[in-house]
Parts: C-alpha cells; structure tokens; sequence
C-alpha cells in the first residue's frame, strides 16, 4: 500500500470547531491535518491506498460525511509557470521559453490555461508532462495531475449543477452522457 499526500479545500462548517474536528476524526480522517490558511479551509492527507484515486475519493467521502462540510478542491500544485516548468525538469527557463513559442523542440507545446496574452502565464503540469514524454523520447513523469484534474473538474461541474435549473441540469447531462457512458 502507497502512502499518497495531497491537500483538500473544503467549505462550510468551521473545521476548527472541536465538535466538527471530532466529527472529521470519527468519519475516518484520522489521518488528516486540519487547519485554516488565511480564511482557507484545509485538510492536508497523508492516507494509504493503492492508487491515488482511490486515496483522494475516500477522503472526500469520508470529509462530506459531516453535516455541512463541502469539499471544493484537491489542490493539484499542477499550474506551473515556465519557470516553474523549467525548475522541475531541469532545464533553463530560455529552454522552455523556447519550447513555448516553437522556436526549439517539435513544436506543439500545449497552450496556457489562461489568456495567452497575459503577462503572467501557467500551463498544466499534467499536459506539459505529456508533451515532454513525447519530444525528449519517451521520458515518463507521473500520471497525479491528470488524477488531480479530473477529480477537481468533477468537484467543479458538481458544484455549477447545484447553481443550474433543472432543464440546464438535464442538458448537461446529456453533453455529458457520452464522456461517462451515462
């Protein structure tokens, strides 16, 4: 059994309360450090299964087991700069720049996540990894950040459903129907 570590930001109840913090214990996040970062709810695991999924979906289950708790997040640490790019796999941050804007490498580089105009830019981690595998031959990272993403984008649409009208609900689940065979 893997040891896996990741962080949840959840919402509602005070997790400081001594009630609620007991709640969390008694409903299986014995394994779980609980706090607040600047207003932030957090519950940092460090929770034993065999893949992370599994460790991450448990937790959730077990953490919205207490009345009024609401996970929101994972927090992926998958939205890099191209510094940040270049620090984790060793190269320079001209190499990724590089890289970006095609003038080195097989083209292709995956697009920012957010206005590629912006000063300030950041990509994926999951999606940067995926295309360094494919133009440094085969180099393999870890597989988290798509894990981590796609149980953040389920956290999300979850909670944009819970906004929705039925009939936008009933669409929705149509579109998604053929993603998740439903």
């Amino acid at each position: 059994m893997t040891t896996h570590r990741f962080t949840l930001i959840v919402d509602g109840v005070d997790i400081n309360d001594p009630d609620v913090f007991d709640a969390l214990y008694e409903a299986g996040c014995d394994d779980a450090t609980i706090g607040t970062t600047d207003g932030i709810q957090v519950m940092d695991f460090a929770r034993e299964a065999p893949r992370l999924d599994a460790a991450i979906l448990s937790a959730i289950l077990h953490a919205e087991s207490v009345e009024g708790l609401r996970v929101v997040r994972v927090d992926d640490l998958d939205l890099l700069s191209m510094s940040e790019i270049a620090a984790r796999i060793g190269r320079s941050r001209e190499c990724v720049r590089l890289w970006v804007t095609g003038a080195r490498g097989p083209g292709g580089f995956p697009p920012p996540v957010n206005d590629p105009g912006s000063r300030y830019r950041f990509w994926r981690w999951s999606d940067v990894k995926d295309w360094l595998s494919a133009a440094l031959n085969g180099t393999t990272w870890s597989s988290d950040g798509h894990v981590r993403g796609a149980i953040n984008a389920t956290l999300e649409l979850r909670q944009h459903l819970r906004q929705l009208d039925p009939q936008h609900r009933q669409d929705l689940r149509a579109l998604a129907g053929p993603v998740f065979g439903v």
